[in-house]
């Protein structure tokens, strides 16, 4: 499995929050890494590309919303995430 591990939790706005953006990103980037592993080892698995090729593509438009409303918190769920852009 991939050496960065993420807690959803540090990125949640206030307690019991599970629908911002910020915490929907950090869920989403875990799923990515578990399904990237898979797909490492799976090759052929074109059904789970085409999940993970979703699940990259929601995530992009979440942290353009995030970018839009707030810098400071797009930076720190990039930096928080090691994430490239």
């Amino acid at each position: 499995m991939s050496d960065i591990t993420i807690n959803p939790k540090d990125f949640q706005l206030h307690e019991g929050d599970t629908g911002s953006a910020d915490y929907q990103v950090a869920l989403l980037t875990v799923r990515i890494l578990h399904l990237t592993d898979h797909m490492n080892a799976n090759k052929k698995d074109l059904h789970s590309r085409r999940g993970l090729l979703r699940m990259v593509s929601r995530r992009r438009k979440l942290l353009d919303y995030v970018k839009a409303n707030s810098e400071e918190r797009y930076q720190k769920a990039i930096k928080g995430l090691g994430l490239r852009r």
